[in-house]
C-alpha cells in the first residue's frame, strides 16, 4: 500500500532536497499544500494528520508548534531542527550509531542529527563504544561546511558577493563555543562534556568535513586499532563506510561527497597525534539525505531507497 509523506516546510533548502529525492518514488504519495495555505495552521494540522511519515523542516520553535498539530498517534514525525534532538521520548535518528537502527523503525518521533554533529558522532561514538577514547575525553574538533547549510538567505550572500575577498576564503563562526549542535555531540557519544569545536564555512555550495583531533595520551590504543573498530563498525552498517588511508594528490576536499547521501570515515596521523575525519553532504547524510534514510528504516523499505550513493 502507498504511504503518504508531507513536508511541512518545503521551501527551505532540506525540505527541497527531501522532495526531490522523493520525486522518484512510486511507493509514496506526497501530500502538498496549496501556496496560499503553506503556512496555515488547520492546513498545515490535516496534512500533518493525514500522513504516515512528516517531515518537520522548520526553525526549531515553528517545528514545536507542528508537533502540538500531530493528534493521529500513527503518524510518524522526523525532525530536521535543532528542537527535540536531546529529548528522552525522541528517537536520535542516526541508525548506525549506538545499534539504533531497530529504535528508529519503531519509532514515532524520530530526531534528524544535525549536520556539524553527525560527522563528530560518526568519529567519535565507536571509539568511546569501544573504550580506545574516555567518556571524560576532552576533545577538540573543527568542521568544514558548505555555505547551503547557512539556509537561503546564505546561498543568496554568497552567490550574489561577487568576488568579496571575506567570502574567498574559510569564515570561521559560533565563536562563543555555544553551537546547537554541542550537546546532542556530547549526548550520543557517551561524553561528559561537549568538545571546544570551530565550524567553517567555505566557498563552495555543498560538502563537509568534519575532524577531530587526538594526542595519543587521549587514545587507549593506537591509530592501528582506531582504524581496526572503524572497520568493524562500519562494515555493512547503512550508508556510513570506512576507509582506508587515501588522499587526492595529498589533500582531503570537503567537496568531495557534494551531492550525494553518504559518508565516509577515515584516520590518520602517527604514534603521537591522530586526526578522525568524516565526509560528506551537509544536506545529505548531513540533512535531507539521513531524513530520507529514517523514513526507509521506519517504513521497513530498502534502507538506502532514494537516495544517491557511492558506487563502489
Amino acid at each position: 500500500m502507498m504511504k503518504k509523506v508531507f513536508i511541512d516546510g518545503s521551501a527551505g533548502t532540506t525540505g527541497l532536497r527531501i522532495r526531490e529525492r522523493l520525486a522518484a518514488r512510486a511507493d509514496l504519495e506526497v501530500v502538498t499544500l496549496a501556496e496560499a495555505v503553506r503556512k496555515d495552521p488547520e492546513a498545515r494540522r490535516a496534512a500533518l494528520n493525514a500522513a504516515d511519515v512528516a517531515f518537520l523542516c522548520l526553525p526549531d520553535a515553528a517545528a514545536v508548534e507542528a508537533v502540538s498539530l500531530v493528534d493521529d498517534p500513527d503518524v510518524v514525525v522526523i525532525d530536521t531542527s535543532t528542537a527535540h534532538r536531546t529529548l528522552p521520548d525522541w528517537t536520535y535518528g542516526f541508525p548506525e550509531i549506538g545499534n539504533r537502527r531497530a529504535r528508529v523503525a519503531a519509532a514515532k518521533r524520530i530526531a534528524n542529527p544535525g549536520c556539524h554533529a553527525s560527522g563528530f558522532i560518526a568519529c567519535v561514538a565507536p571509539l568511546v563504544e569501544a573504550g580506545l577514547v574516555s567518556a571524560n575525553a576532552e576533545l577538540c574538533a573543527f568542521s568544514l561546511t558548505g555555505y547551503s547549510g547557512g539556509g537561503k538567505k546564505m546561498i543568496a550572500q554568497y552567490e550574489a558577493q561577487g568576488g568579496e575577498p571575506l567570502f574567498l576564503g574559510g569564515r570561521q563562526y559560533a565563536l562563543g563555543q555555544a553551537h546547537k549542535h554541542l550537546p546532542e555531540m556530547a549526548k550520543t557519544c557517551g561524553l561528559s562534556k561537549p568538545p571546544v569545536f570551530s565550524p567553517v564555512v567555505v566557498p563552495h555550495l555543498s560538502g563537509m568535513e568534519v575532524t577531530v583531533l587526538l594526542h595519543a595520551s587521549q587514545l587507549r590504543g593506537d591509530l592501528t586499532d582506531v582504524k581496526d573498530c572503524y572497520a568493524d563498525y562500519y562494515r555493512d552498517n547503512g550508508v556510513v563506510r570506512f576507509e582506508e588511508e587515501f588522499s587526492e594528490d595529498g589533500f582531503l576536499s570537503s567537496a568531495a561527497l557534494s551531492g550525494r547521501d553518504d559518508m565516509e570515515v577515515s584516520a590518520w596521523g602517527n604514534a603521537e597525534r591522530i586526526a578522525l575525519v568524516a565526509r560528506y553532504d551537509n544536506l545529505g547524510k548531513g540533512a535531507s539525505g539521513a531524513a530520507i534514510q529514517n523514513m526507509n528504516v521506519v517504513l521497513g523499505a530498502d534502507e538506502t531507497e532514494g537516495l544517491v550513493l557511492d558506487e563502489r
